[in-house]
């Protein structure tokens, strides 16, 4: 699961080496958390939501049929100026 959504997520983006995807695992669910450069953000969210709610259910479905829940996360951070 990791590995399609570094994959999927490196196609969408402008910063590919700047992107951090961390996974967290708990006993019924495993979390991956996203970080992007602020200018990737909209890209992977997409018009209306619609890329990242494709990318959620996928993970979904993966997840599944592993017996498991995945989330996904993008955490904003905030840039020194």
């Amino acid at each position: 699961m990791e590995e399609f959504l570094e994959y999927v997520i490196r196609q969408l983006i402008d910063y590919p080496d700047e992107m951090v995807l961390t996974r967290v695992d708990s006993a019924r669910k495993i979390i991956f958390s996203l970080r992007l450069r602020q200018s990737d953000i909209g890209k992977v969210i997409g018009k209306h939501g619609h890329t990242i709610e494709a990318i959620r259910n996928l993970l979904a479905a993966a997840a599944s049929r592993h017996g498991q829940r995945a989330v996904l996360q993008i955490v904003e951070e905030e840039n020194a100026a």
